[in-house]
């Protein structure tokens, strides 16, 4: 039946194609390590004459997969061999675990049979890197004779054969996404850690391929980290939570002290578990809350079967996030679902002038991909995407890749949409930006968004810490984001200090009508201000950029684009410094650069953020702010300040009675925290398509 539809399915071959070769991939045994993790999601190839003819499906933290796929593929001529080349699957990169071949030309004609090939890798130091285990089965192709009587049947079959196939990647691509649970730890604190009073100690977390980095502490046999960590759980996988200990000295020297390792498939469910883990090998132990829950929203599938395009089921989620059901479940904020259409005019990657183009969703720590599109620079992917929303504050980036087979995908645009920006149920085209956001890219981006909220639970959730991102590569320096955030610096700085000259050539009565203002206000406000006009002058101040805003005098993106201006003449400036060996110049200090530059820039970004409050830049966050210091008015109005700073200090000092496991915060940096600055005002921001404004354009026509 195979060999019939594929008869059917290739009856329109040319005639050098005279040969059906029947593939059923079995299973490997014994492949090599390539993650860290002490496992691998292998992959395989089938090539010939260099050219890749099928792709079997990946198989996730497994060194002995079961594949069970069978393909049929058009054979030319006898006198060639098939490759079998096996790789390890990452989201950015694809690593080899050895590749095996057959002579065509010793296969029988009709008859089957099993190969078992052992994998090989010239440029590995690894003796055994397992086998694969394959049937073999070589035909001569029987479609001429039936093109003619079966030509209709033939069309309907090739149509339905590859649309099977679609779906049937689709399914296993959908499969290997989608998580269906939350794993929430908690790190405590650590017991009588070796060497821990002689260097600082941090933490690396491992779940599967998510990786987490404690803080680094000062030196402590008993440092106490108090973090708390998010991992998503597959439960048809058997991943093993694995805790490491570190320590680095002051020469950056890493080294690891221990570490144990967790098994959650065995905690039980909607439970919070309190561990006390015994480092393997070594003294010491480690603290920790461990909870594992159930995890809705997220899925994948057609635009037939979008979720809020059935109507009850839109209602029974909106309902779930209406004002009365404002306090169950205060974890679960909001849901956002993501029509990814199509895009327009991509980047050409491969010589041929074509992309393999597939898109990359991210929504904090969750991540979703569609399949790819391959020889197109217009593709249509149809899909929809679903997510549970754990912060109304976080920021969509839909990324587009051009696959590359074993190679790394190329980059070939991104965009990034605040969650707050979304325009309920209206189809919106989105310029692509390159890698730092700041400038348009090629091509365009189709989208419809919907997003359903809970503001109650939102407002909360903003005064809480921001959930932390998985581990990423270290930052290098950049000349560029150095001098950008300089930049930023000396502006705050010099805001400030006209601020003070102000004030100071009022004593000095340099101008004496300004310096009589000026008394008559310090006396007026000195005599009648009470403690509550504080947060009242600041609604005051407000409103009144409010106004600003309404009437048009003031516009909240021309500070910043004026900011990010740069040209890409300084990008070129950039690559041509590490041409000349910039980075090996300056090895030594590298570090204390990277340092200045990470420093200046959250300098920068705290006084953009508490500007852009002001400036309504999220009205959300303004109104929010707005009602706090409402409130706050009205408390020092009418409760004594000695009261409040007594119910505070009470607070301060029972919370770690009340609730031992308690993780510090401050409210004012977390609300803060949601602020964007500058620069993620001009990354945020939408570029109109083809708009005459963007730097590329701006460019090509000044040229």
């Amino acid at each position: 039946m195979v060999l019939e539809e594929a008869n059917d399915c290739l009856g329109d071959l040319p005639n050098p194609f005279a040969y059906l070769l029947t593939i059923h991939l079995k299973e490997g045994r014994n492949l090599v390590i390539r993650d860290r993790c002490g496992t691998s999601d292998p992959y395989v190839k089938f090539k010939l004459n260099g050219k890749t003819l099928y792709k079997s499906k990946v198989v996730y933290k497994n060194l002995n997969p079961v594949w069970d796929e069978t393909v049929v593929l058009p054979i030319q001529s006898l006198d060639q061999k098939l490759w079998i080349k096996v790789y390890d699957r990452d989201l950015t990169s694809s690593d080899f675990m050895g590749s095996a071949s057959v002579a065509l030309t010793e296969l029988e004609l009709n008859r089957t049979t099993e190969q078992v090939l052992k994998l090989e890798d010239p440029n590995s130091l690894e003796d055994d890197m397992g086998v694969i285990v394959l049937n073999l089965s070589l035909a001569i192709k029987q479609g001429d004779f039936k093109r003619n009587r079966w030509s209709s049947r033939k069309k309907r079959t090739s149509s339905k054969s590859s649309f099977m196939r679609s779906v049937r990647l689709s399914d296993s691509l959908r499969k290997n996404q989608l998580w269906n649970g939350l794993v929430t730890i908690t790190l405590l604190e650590g017991k009588n850690i070796p060497g821990g009073g002689l260097a600082e100690i941090f933490i690396l977390l491992k779940l599967g391929d998510q990786r987490y980095k404690s803080k680094t502490l000062c030196k402590s046999a008993n440092p106490q980290w108090r973090e708390q960590f998010d991992f998503h759980y597959f439960s048809d996988r058997k991943d093993m939570l694995d805790i490491e200990v570190w320590r680095k000295d002051n020469k950056k020297h890493e080294e690891l002290l221990g570490r144990c390792q967790v098994d959650v498939s065995a905690l039980p469910m909607k439970q919070t578990s309190c561990l006390k883990l015994p480092l393997e090998k070594h003294p010491g132990s480690l603290l920790m809350l461990i909870a594992v829950a159930p995890c809705t929203g997220v899925s994948i599938s057609d635009l037939c079967v979008c979720p809020l395009g059935d109507p009850s089921e839109r209602l029974q989620i909106s309902q779930r996030y209406c004002i009365k059901n404002s306090f169950r479940d205060i974890k679960d904020i909001g849901f956002l679902q993501v029509k990814v259409l199509k895009a327009v005019d991509l980047l050409a990657a491969d010589f041929a002038g074509k992309s393999d183009p597939f898109c990359v969703l991210e929504l904090g720590n969750d991540m979703l991909q569609t399949h790819t599109v391959y020889k197109n620079l217009n593709p249509e992917w149809n899909k929809v995407f679903t997510f549970p929303v754990k912060d109304i504050h976080d920021v969509l980036e839909v990324t587009v890749f051009d696959e590359d087979g074993d190679k790394p995908p190329d980059f070939l645009g991104k965009v990034a949409i605040p969650l707050l920006s979304i325009r309920n149920g209206k189809q919106s085209c989105y310029t692509l930006k390159n890698k730092d956001l700041e400038r348009a890219s090629k091509g365009v981006i189709y989208l419809e968004l919907d997003v359903l909220f809970n503001p109650i639970k939102a407002s909360i959730r903003t005064f809480k810490p921001r959930e932390k991102r998985f581990a990423e590569e270290n930052r290098k320096f950049s000349k560029k984001i150095l001098s950008r955030n300089v930049d930023r610096v000396k502006k705050i700085t010099m805001a400030i200090w006209n601020t003070i000259q102000f004030l100071w050539s009022c004593f000095l009565w340099e101008s004496t009508v300004k310096s009589v203002i000026a008394f008559v206000v310090f006396v007026v406000t000195v005599w009648t201000v009470e403690l509550y006009m504080v947060p009242l002058a600041l609604l005051v101040l407000f409103a009144y950029n409010f106004s600003l805003i309404t009437t048009g005098k003031i516009n909240n993106t021309q500070d910043a684009q004026e900011l990010m201006g740069l040209d890409e003449d300084e990008d070129e400036d950039d690559k041509e410094s590490e041409k000349k060996g910039l980075i090996e110049r300056i090895h030594m200090v590298q570090e204390i650069i990277i340092a200045v530059q990470s420093i200046l820039e959250e300098i920068a970004s705290f006084g953009e953020r508490i500007k852009n409050t002001f400036n309504w830049t999220v009205p959300f966050l303004s109104v929010l702010a707005c009602l706090v210091l409402a409130a706050a008015t009205v408390i020092l109005y009418f409760i004594p300040l000695r009261y409040i700073v007594l119910i505070w200090g009470i607070n301060k000092f029972t919370k770690r009675l009340r609730n031992p496991y308690a993780i510090d915060n401050n409210e004012l940096l977390d609300f803060l925290s949601r602020v964007p600055s500058d620069v993620q005002k001009v990354q945020h921001a939408e570029l109109k398509p083809y708009s005459s404004s963007s730097p590329i354009r701006k460019k090509r026509s000044a040229l």
